[in-house]
């Protein structure tokens, strides 16, 4: 029995995953899990201390090089969209990252968290098509309430002495029961580019935000706390996040999901993306400098008030 138990209680593990690539899991003693494939350095999956699964995976994700995995968390670097003269998205979610097993300390070092950290730096290849030299470290920490935190420090690491600039986004595709149950909260009043308009400067009105056609919006100056409420699941799950000041909305829905060759066609009803990003003021690093950001996602029941899910409860809790 004790050989089953310590088998169970891995917190870190790496394995092969689909297609035989490389994985790390991390598991909480209460049971939550997360999956990261060291291709993309590309959280897949997520789950709660009931094994159910917080993040949507495409049901046609393409575990194939170079081709990046469509669901989970992708990471947009060194350029959001097609706002550069990259690949759109960038480069970071389709090279192999590698696990630093001696990394630098970084607070909080919580002894009772499991953590990975992965190490990008660019190969020659990406030297031709972004003539920067860089350290991305990704850290992924499952903590103790199975909430999921990812911090990234980017480091400018070039020797000729020239500063570069890039955009950025942890590109999370969250799982919800009916996208036409949803609604997100903190994003109110805000202005936001519209990616269907030209990415013309609107301004969200004061309602929460509800689904009933394609979404593709970046909300600007937003704040460190947003809310997605799933109705049906009686599930919130809670994005905070610090130095990422934007917040992109998307959902493809029924007709541009057809025309995406990677995502099931009914495949937008159970997702949507809801991304802490730095895109509208580009980040710009002198050689030497490190800009450090992070995403920490939690899952809570929702409560129900007069038939309603009641947000305040949810947003004024810590």
């Amino acid at each position: 029995m004790d050989g089953m138990s310590t088998i169970e209680h891995k917190p870190i593990e790496i394995t092969k995953g689909i297609n035989g690539l490389d994985k790390v899991i991390l598991r909480e003693i209460l049971g939550s899990s997360v999956e990261v494939y060291l291709y993309g350095g590309h959280v897949t999956s997520w789950k709660n201390e009931q094994g159910e699964e917080l993040l949507f995976l495409s049901s046609k994700a393409i575990f194939k090089p170079p081709k990046p995995i469509r669901g989970g968390i992708p990471i947009c670097f060194p350029q959001f969209s097609n706002l550069g003269s990259l690949e759109a998205h960038g480069f970071a979610r389709n090279r192999v990252w590698i696990i630093d097993n001696d990394p630098p300390p970084f607070p909080p070092n919580v002894t009772n968290r499991v953590y990975v950290d992965l190490l990008l730096k660019p190969t020659e290849e990406d030297l031709k098509i972004w003539p920067h030299s860089f350290e991305y470290r990704l850290r992924i920490t499952l903590g103790p309430g199975g909430d999921l935190m990812l911090t990234s420090r980017i480091r400018n690491t070039n020797t000729d002495g020239k500063p570069f600039t890039f955009t950025f986004a942890y590109h999370t595709y969250f799982s919800v029961s009916d996208i036409s149950e949803v609604r997100v909260e903190g994003l109110e009043t805000l202005d936001y580019l519209d990616n269907l308009k030209n990415r013309e400067r609107y301004t969200e009105q004061g309602d929460a935000i509800t689904f009933e056609s394609e979404v593709d919006k970046i909300y600007l100056s937003t704040p460190t706390k947003i809310a997605i409420l799933d109705h049906e699941k009686k599930r919130t799950f809670v994005i905070r996040k610090d130095g990422l000041p934007d917040a992109v909305v998307w959902n493809p829905w029924d007709k541009k999901a057809k025309t995406i060759v990677d995502l099931g066609d009914d495949d937008y009803k159970h997702m949507l993306c809801v991304e802490a990003a730095a895109i509208e003021k580009p980040i710009t690093l002198k050689p030497g400098e490190e800009w450090k950001v992070r995403q920490e996602l939690s899952a809570v029941p929702s409560s129900y008030c007069s038939g309603q899910l009641d947000p305040n409860k949810v947003l004024q809790s810590s």
